[in-house]
């Protein structure tokens, strides 16, 4: 299993001033190569690599900084026809995806830069890296972090690692290869429904509401609603600072419900079964202030924090289809719209069997995580 560690870097004015002016060279670079895949069609690394590496080598650019600048771009260009492919960018002819075809890829010049091991060491005991920069190598660059963070990267790191520049500090993304912890066979599963008015809901009855959060986000939005329209320098400032709080308030909410969810799987020897929830902005129908409150909230990350805790925690995980979760009855498995009264109760119109709505909804997921488990490792057995 594979985690990306974030470290601080902690580098004096001159160490700063030559990582910026080395990212500002190496996303200019790789401007320039994408325009020229774009112009000549070779988007792919091999081909593209022909064209531009002498291009870098003449601008400054060390061998391994321009390798890494010619696959950033060719990654960069593959994702684009991946995402083109997908309809990610709408249906063929919309003005949103002929303006994103018809011009090259261009870099911010502070995008993110990797590294590997020939232009960036690491000296753990000093907590100082030695990093490439384009005026030449940069030593005795500190670096901190957590205790866990430092432990990771000192044992685990492998591969590369990104340079980033972000709200005025320098970071280094380090990529650490753990050893996939064998999965207990699951005794039952933990079922999880994922909402808005609550976050999270779990067979066992624990909720994790979402009111107070959820007040935070419609006060923030506001807020920047109100900024947006004064337009002033004061306010486009206040907005810029403001601009990640919300989504790193999401991230340390997300974080903590998927550290308990499966800290309580684990305690109980139990497996995850979680709602496969992906495209569901596209899939359902709903008025303006409903789809804003649905697409403004990471379900996605939620998951995707659940399943990298219980990957390192040895404890199973299963995604499962979500359709008329919340209208079958966990008791009987009746189906029927009129059994949902309202947002909290459910009410069987065929047994009489009632319980809050989320929670039968979460016993229905984790009665489809035991079936879709029970299929899967029978078709492993007998394959």
């Amino acid at each position: 299993m594979k985690l990306v560690v974030q470290v601080r870097l902690l580098p004096t004015p001159e160490q700063g001033a030559a990582l910026e002016a080395t990212l500002q060279a190496c996303n200019a670079a790789a401007s320039l190569v994408a325009t020229t895949a774009f112009t000549t069609g070779a988007q792919r690394e091999y081909p593209l690599r022909k064209l531009a590496y002498g291009l870098l080598k003449e601008r400054g650019l060390g061998a391994q900084a321009a390798q890494h600048v010619i696959k950033k771009v060719a990654d960069a260009y593959a994702t684009r026809s991946a995402n083109l492919r997908a309809g990610n960018y709408g249906p063929a002819r919309s003005p949103r995806r002929e303006k994103i075809e018809n011009k090259p890829i261009r870099f911010r010049l502070r995008a993110a830069q990797p590294y590997d091991d020939r232009c960036l060491s690491w000296d753990h005991g000093a907590r100082t890296v030695s990093i490439w920069t384009i005026s030449g190598r940069v030593k005795n660059v500190a670096f901190t972090g957590s205790s866990a963070q430092l432990a990771l990267v000192r044992t685990h790191r492998r591969g590369e690692s990104d340079l980033v520049y972000r709200d005025g500090m320098w970071f280094l993304y380090a990529t650490c290869d753990i050893g996939d912890r064998p999965v207990a066979e699951p005794r039952g599963f933990l079922g999880v429904d994922l909402g808005i008015a609550n976050i999270a809901t779990t067979s066992d009855g624990t909720r994790h509401s979402g009111k107070r959060l959820n007040a935070t986000r419609h006060r923030n939005r506001e807020l920047r609603r109100r900024l947006q329209q004064k337009a002033t320098k004061s306010a486009k400032r206040l907005l810029k600072r403001r601009r990640r709080k919300e989504a790193r308030l999401a991230a340390d909410v997300n974080h903590t419900i998927a550290k308990r969810i499966v800290t309580e799987a684990e305690r109980t020897g139990q497996g995850i079964a979680l709602e496969d929830l992906s495209g569901i902005c596209d899939r359902v129908r709903l008025r303006k202030p409903q789809r804003v409150m649905l697409c403004s909230w990471s379900f996605r990350q939620l998951g995707s924090f659940i399943a990298y805790k219980a990957a390192r925690a040895g404890v199973a995980v299963v995604f499962v289809d979500p359709a008329f979760t919340s209208q079958r009855c966990s008791a009987c498995g009746q189906v029927d719209k009129r059994n949902r009264l309202d947002q909290e109760s459910f009410c069987c119109t065929s047994c009489g069997f009632a319980e809050h709505a989320d929670v039968n909804a979460a016993c229905n997921i984790a009665s489809r995580g035991a079936a879709g488990w029970a299929v899967s490792h029978a078709a492993d057995d007998a394959a």
